[in-house]
Formats: structure tokens, sequence, C-alpha cells
């Protein structure tokens, strides 16, 4: 029990988690705003403004460097694992998603000819642009400097 009592009592892990759903939130309003419908999907799915995914790393990198010193081997890793995670999405899962983009057209234009059994489509939003990731690097960073002290970190 006491491993689990430590868990509830990690002040870095729920200020992660405030701000992953504080981006998660924000993506699904901006996109509420920018259609003028709601789809749940836009709230926790991948892609879109801003990037949770630079939201969650810049906020780890931010608690350990307060609470560890940003002089810590910890606080590098931290930052290293964070630029790692957003070259990928801004990078890799975004190009993935541009591939998904052409294969749909693709598949749409071979079934005209000959149907195929399924109907579903490739995801296409998968990655961010370098502005949705700037944006979630920032909101990580300061929600991450405000939450820490109110903490008590």
């Amino acid at each position: 029990m006491r491993s689990l009592h430590e868990f509830f009592d990690n002040k870095i892990f729920f200020i992660v988690l405030m701000a992953w759903i504080m981006s998660c939130v924000l993506k699904g309003l901006i996109e509420f705003f920018r259609t003028k419908h709601i789809d749940w999907g836009r709230f926790f799915g991948p892609g879109g403004m801003p990037s949770s995914h630079s939201t969650i790393v810049t906020s780890l990198a931010t608690c350990v460097g307060i609470y560890e010193g940003f002089d810590s081997t910890l606080f590098v890793v931290c930052c290293a694992f964070a630029l790692i995670v957003m070259y990928d999405a801004s990078g890799i899962r975004r190009a993935a998603g541009e591939h998904a983009k052409i294969i749909n057209i693709i598949v749409e234009a071979w079934e005209e000819k000959n149907p195929i059994l399924t109907d579903e489509k490739l995801k296409e939003i998968l990655g961010h642009t370098p502005l949705q990731v700037l944006a979630g690097a920032i909101l990580g960073v300061l929600f991450s400097a405000i939450a820490c002290p109110i903490m008590g970190l």
C-alpha cells in the first residue's frame, strides 16, 4: 500500500496530468471555434492545436527542473526526451499523416473501379505543425511554472 500512497502523493505526476488535460481541452475548444461543431475525437486525439504531447513533455521537464534543479542530470534527460517527442510530433508523425492522405486518395480512386471490402480510411491527422508543437511547449512550461509553486514544489 505504501507505493500506492506514494503514487497519489506524486505532485509532479498530477501537474503533468493537469497540463495534459488542459491542453486537450484547449485543443477541443479551438477546433470547436474553428469549425462551429463539437468533435469529441479532437479533444484527446492526435494532432491539432496545441500539441498535447509537447505540453506533457515540457511540463515534465519544467517540473523536474524546478524540483531537482536545472543543473541535474534528470532535467537533462527530460529535456532530451522532450526534444525527441517534439521532433517526432512535428516531423515523423506529421509526414505519416500526409502519407495517409495520399493513400486514402489512391484507395478511393481504386474503389471506384474495383470495390474493396473495407470502408475504413487511414487516420490523416497524426502529427503537428511546428507552431502547434511550439504552442504546446509554451503551454507546458507556463502551466508548470505556475502550478509547481502552488503545489509546493
